[in-house]
């Protein structure tokens, strides 16, 4: 599958932390295997929902709403996959509308809540104007998931999930890194979207990791203003592969396959932007940064069957500690598999700060 980086997601959280809150590019099997997360719970109350029939009219609907593309082969296309895959495997149905502008999402969490859903699902933490719903009459027998990002709020009718985006983007610098060192190559470049608190920390966050391995790396950091703009990505690839990058991060949305594309025809190493795409041969990636939102949804879902999503709890999953997020190299040569699974341990242990390395760069 292609990728499509949501990035928005990650956006918010990446003010968030540096949230994961984009764009994914790989497919959503890695969702049917997900694990929960080992990181408690908050001690909050739970809704007292009698899940999965929610609203005990005998048949069990999800509905899901997603700011992106949920066709982009990516990562808001492996939310919607989660869903399609565990509703098919339980016999359930699933209501589900992509490209919803953040304005329009209490009127589409009203909407679905109108067909009878037993949950509203966000992909995205961008449409948490339709939380708000959660606590209306017409949404009064659904059970809500949300991603979340450091501007979301825990409400008692509301699960959140979330990561830290600065633990993935240091660990997938430090991968690049690693191939950087055997290859002597010094610069990179990382390609995205707007130019926010989110892309820039996560930027920094991505050079952090490649100096732990390469101390004098640079690298070209590009804002096209559109995750999803193919062209825009294309000319920010080529004018960072003039200048002599070696590795391109292409943290976009719908935009990502392009820009892969074209860094694979110019020999540069690529990492994905959320997903598992090591079998992908068009393009290539060399690195897969996996913090899909089909895994935490699949998990999500697991629990839901078994009446046990209780609302009005987070639950946080930790690089190093649980399955996802996670870094993966797609071809390790040597001990570079090794090397990258302790640093990510030592993530997991807070041996290593992600913020505290992200600062030190200024």
């Amino acid at each position: 599958m292609t990728a499509r980086t949501s990035l928005r997601r990650r956006r918010a959280a990446l003010g968030l932390a540096l949230a994961g809150g984009l764009a994914l590019s790989g497919c959503a099997s890695n969702a049917a295997t997900a694990p929960k997360a080992t990181t408690p719970a908050s001690s909050s109350k739970g809704s007292g929902l009698n899940e999965p029939d929610v609203n005990g009219d005998g048949k069990v609907v999800i509905g899901v709403l997603s700011p992106g593309d949920i066709n982009d082969h990516g990562f808001y296309e492996s939310f919607v996959d989660s869903a399609d895959a565990f509703a098919k495997e339980k016999g359930w149905k699933v209501i589900k509308r992509g490209s919803v502008p953040a304005g329009d999402a209490l009127t589409a969490a009203r909407a679905l809540c109108q067909q009878h859903v037993d949950m509203v699902a966000l992909a995205a933490g961008e449409l948490k104007a339709a939380i708000p719903a959660s606590e209306e009459p017409v949404c009064a027998k659904t059970a809500w998931y949300v991603p979340s990002s450091a501007n979301i709020d825990q409400t008692p009718r509301i699960l959140l999930s979330s990561d830290n985006p600065n633990q993935s983007l240091l660990a997938a610098g430090y991968a690049a890194g690693l191939k950087m060192k055997a290859a002597g190559y010094t610069k990179a470049g990382f390609v995205t979207g707007v130019k926010a608190d989110f892309s820039v920390l996560g930027a920094k966050a991505f050079l952090a990791g490649i100096r732990e391995v390469v101390p004098k790396a640079t690298l070209v950091s590009t804002y096209t203003g559109d995750f999803n703009d193919s062209a825009k990505a294309k000319e920010a690839t080529q004018a960072q592969i003039s200048q002599g990058a070696k590795v391109i991060y292409p943290y976009l949305g719908g935009a990502t396959d392009a820009a892969a594309q074209l860094a694979n025809a110019n020999g540069a190493l690529t990492l994905t932007p959320g997903t598992d795409r090591c079998a992908s041969t068009s393009p290539k990636f060399d690195i897969s940064v996996i913090f899909s939102p089909g895994d935490y949804f699949h998990a999500a879902l697991e629990n839901f069957a078994k009446d046990d999503l209780k609302m009005g709890t987070k639950r946080v999953w930790q690089l190093g500690v649980d399955p996802y997020p996670t870094v993966k190299i797609c071809n390790g040569q040597g001990d570079e598999d090794q090397q990258l699974a302790q640093f990510m341990k030592k993530i997991g242990t807070k041996a290593i700060d992600p913020e505290a390395e992200v600062k030190r760069l200024g």
